[in-house]
Parts: C-alpha cells; structure tokens; sequence
C-alpha cells in the first residue's frame, strides 16, 4: 500500500518538526529521559545557596536540558522565575559574560506620572548600565540581590572560556552568592574538564556546587526519544528496528534523532507509517552522508594511505567499538579484543600502538585526545560524534556487520 503523494510530504515535514539532529533541543516536549540530572538540578535550585554545574562529553545534551530548564522550573518558583541563558565564546572576559547574563534580564520599576489622574508606569531598568566597566563579584551579587523573583543564570560552553582570571572570579562569584545566600542559581555548562579547574582555583566553591554528571544516554532513554517523536506524526517502530537505532547511536542524542529521522523518511518512502530494521539499515549510507564535512574530513585525514596493507581504518573502528569509561575514554587494552575481532585473527597492543599514537597527532588528525603517563595512557575521539560515525562507515564498507556490533556490544 502507497502514501499518496501530498500525505506523505506532510508526514516527512511531521517527522523533520519531531526530531532534531542539527540543533540542541529547545522545547520540553521533545525532550526526553534525563530524570536523575533534572532531579538533582531542581534540588539545585529549590535550596538556598546552592548552584550546579552539568558536565560530560560533548553531544550528550547538555545544552539541550539547559535549554529547556526555564519549563521545568517555573512550576517550582511560586514567586516568579527570570532564567538568563547566554554562550561563553573563546574571547569572553568575566565582565563580558556578566554583560550578556543582564542584557536578557529585562527587570522594570514603577514610575508615577505627573498630576493625580496619570496612572502609574513601568519603566526598564537596564542591568548593563548598573554594572558598569568595573565588574567584579561583589558588584555582581549587588545586582542580583536587588531582584525580587528567583533567577536562574545559565552560563553554556564554560569550557571555552580560556582565561584563568576569569574562572577564578566565575568561582569567586559562586562563593559570595553562596554566602550571602542571594536568590539565585548558577548553573555553569561544560566538560568534565571544566569542573576540574574550576573546583581547582577555588576549592571552598565544591560545597556550594551541585556536579550534576551527564552521561550518554541508556537504551531506555533512546527508547523514548525514538518512540516520542513517531507518536507525534504519528507512526510507529518495531522493536529490532528501535533496538538498531539505540545501537547505532551509542547514547549520543545526535545519532539518535538522526537515524529516527532518516529512518522514518525511508519507511515513508516505502509507503509504511511502521519503521523496520530494513529502514534503518537502509538510514545508515543516508546519516553517512548528511555527516558534517568537519567529520568527513576528519576521517579522511585519519584513514587515508596509498598502502592498502596499512591498518589506520581498521584500528580506528576498533577505537570505536571498545568499551569506554563514563567520560568516553577507553586504553589500548580496550582496543585489542575488537580489533582481533575485525580482523579475524589475534592482535596484541604493540601491532597498532603507533596507530593509536598517529591518531593523536597532527599527521593523522589529531582525532584522539591521549591522556595518562607512559603504559597507562587512555584515549578518548576528540568528537564524540566521530565514533559512531566511524562504526557506520565500517559498517557501510563491510569491515563489520550488525551480528558483529551486536555481539560485540553484549560483551561490553
């Protein structure tokens, strides 16, 4: 049975309004999972003197929830809420992130007009100019005690800020606000790097600072994102097809919006409302294409050689497939039994060692991130997004198959 025509452009524009793969999400009711970090970020934010930061890898959702915490939390401040979100950038300076936290604070003040007759008016305060050229956190937490509903400041990518005066006096911040226990929550988003040297320049600021740990998500939280989106067009999966995707996607949201999306367009075209796993294998040469050019070139670079006996592609797909610690770091031990695997013969750690060391330098990318001291160095894809992408190509060019992936993934 075939979708006419008309009907499924319609369905096609549904399933692109349902999932999101180029963008973080910025509504609550496409989001899903995440109930511990929302938990603990409203704890955060119902008790007086705490803040929060929310860590992990990159392309786990972190800004997604940041972005959808203005929902969540407006029914638990009976007093009103003011949330100011804004981005940190590789230039920011302490007082510029102040500068853009009050720029989207609009607060107003009552003006009387003259005579008896004239109602009463508001005007704007404009927060900026109170702050003035000389910021500092005592200055800031002046401000902020001066508004009356609780705020919640937002500060995404803290990670990028590169100056070190700047995260002391972000730590400072957090502190003073703490110990004047002013209406207002910080929430800081980054890597786990960045709690690391944050805690470090200030350790007086850890008991003030809820970490609040983003991990990939689980196969039930793929599960609802997958099965959400579809409800909403509406259509529906078979389960070895949802179970696919959740494989595929290795708990990067990304991957996971992107196969449903592509996944669902295929069965479309197929004239089905019901996604199968034929959909979804079908979906892969599509994600690998629609794969952004920095992640194309990336794997060229890593991959490439004019010797067809070189091993670049193959140990990198074992890269991919080994099992990794809850920052997304794995050792080279990790790496023997997938490769082994791949290759269909033993593989001991001395036989691609120098791959691995390739893969962190500029000659092969770098596309991995080593950390750790000698014989106990960890790895870890300086993108988050190349590692399942690495896995559909193996798959894409016969290196692997699903029985692989999903016998591989059984042991991990």
């Amino acid at each position: 049975m075939t979708i006419p025509n008309d009907e499924r452009i319609a369905l096609e524009m549904k399933v692109n309004l349902a999932f999101s793969p180029a963008a973080p999400i910025d509504q609550r009711s496409l989001f899903a999972g995440r109930l511990q970090q929302i938990t603990e970020i409203m704890d955060a934010v119902t008790q007086r003197g705490q803040h929060a930061i929310i860590f992990g890898e990159r392309g786990v959702g972190k800004t997604s929830l940041a972005n959808i915490l203005n929902d969540l939390l407006k029914p638990i401040c009976p007093r009103g809420l003011i949330v100011s979100k804004v981005n940190c950038d590789v230039t920011d300076t302490y007082s510029s992130i102040w500068k853009k936290v009050f720029g989207e604070i609009q607060v107003f003040h009552p003006k009387r007009g003259i005579g008896y007759s004239v109602k009463p008016s508001k005007e704007r305060i404009d927060l900026v100019q109170l702050l003035g050229d000389e910021v500092s956190p005592d200055h800031v937490r002046h401000i902020l005690s001066l508004i009356e509903p609780h705020i919640v400041v937002i500060i995404d990518e803290f990670d990028r800020v590169q100056n070190e005066n700047t995260r002391t006096l972000l730590a400072d911040t957090i502190k003073t606000l703490s110990d004047y226990t002013v209406q207002c929550t910080v929430v800081l988003v980054g890597v786990a790097d960045s709690v690391d040297g944050l805690i470090r320049e200030h350790l007086s600021v850890d008991r003030a600072l809820m970490q609040v740990h983003m991990p990939r998500m689980s196969a039930e939280e793929t599960h609802e994102i997958i099965e959400k989106g579809l409800q909403s067009v509406p259509m529906q999966i078979q389960n070895d097809a949802l179970e696919y995707i959740s494989l595929l996607s290795q708990g990067l949201p990304h991957y996971v919006h992107l196969l449903g999306q592509l996944s669902a367009r295929r069965s479309l075209g197929s004239g089905r409302r019901t996604v199968q796993k034929d959909d979804v294998k079908a979906a892969i040469s599509d994600a690998i294409h629609k794969a952004q050019q920095s992640i194309l070139s990336a794997y060229h670079k890593a991959t490439m050689s004019t010797r067809r006996e070189t091993l670049y592609a193959q140990v990198l797909l074992a890269c991919a497939l080994a099992k990794v610690d809850s920052l997304g770091y794995f050792a080279a031990s990790d790496v023997r039994d997938p490769m082994s695997q791949i290759m269909k013969r033993h593989y001991d750690i001395p036989a691609f060692a120098r791959h691995l060391n390739d893969f962190c330098e500029a000659v092969r990318g770098p596309i991995l991130q080593k950390t750790g001291i000698r014989r106990r160095f960890r790895f870890r894809f300086l993108n988050p997004l190349m590692q399942p992408y690495v896995v559909l190509q193996g798959l894409a060019l016969n290196m692997i198959d699903e029985p692989f992936i999903q016998a591989l993934a059984k042991t991990s």
